[in-house]
């Protein structure tokens, strides 16, 4: 195999810090187990961020993924997990964290976890005609 999971996220310059822009990042084949049964546990997960000076670079974040495969976790701390680890990578001024886990015992659950810059305002929503 070429690539192999990885925790280390690999980032770069904001190519535009001076404009506020939403990135919105699918990632629709998350797995890791169930920390209770040992069974894998499928997740979509779609991150949402206005960078600052940083962006996060993309097979990094696949690896980064990867990494969570053979890991027992919890829904909501996983989720918050992974919303931690990239919050410390690139300090975004805002970052939303939706986990949509798949159908387990007839119960489906999302966590929904958000890190705010207390820096940062967010601009004032555009009403168009």
């Amino acid at each position: 195999m070429t690539t192999r999971p990885s925790s280390d996220l690999t980032t770069f310059e904001n190519p535009r810090p001076t404009r506020d822009f939403t990135i919105r990042i699918d990632i629709p084949e998350f797995t890791c187990l169930c920390p209770m049964t040992g069974q894998p546990d499928f997740a979509k997960l779609t991150i949402e961020y206005v960078p600052d000076r940083l962006c996060v670079e993309l097979k990094s974040l696949k690896l980064y993924m990867w990494t969570f495969r053979e890991l027992g976790a919890f829904h909501e701390a996983v989720t918050n997990e992974i919303l931690d680890h990239i919050v410390a990578a690139i300090s975004p001024n805002f970052m939303r964290l939706r986990a949509e886990f798949n159908v387990r015992g007839g119960i489906y659950t999302t966590v929904v976890a958000e890190h705010r810059n207390p820096n940062w305002q967010a601009p004032a929503p555009v009403a168009l005609p």
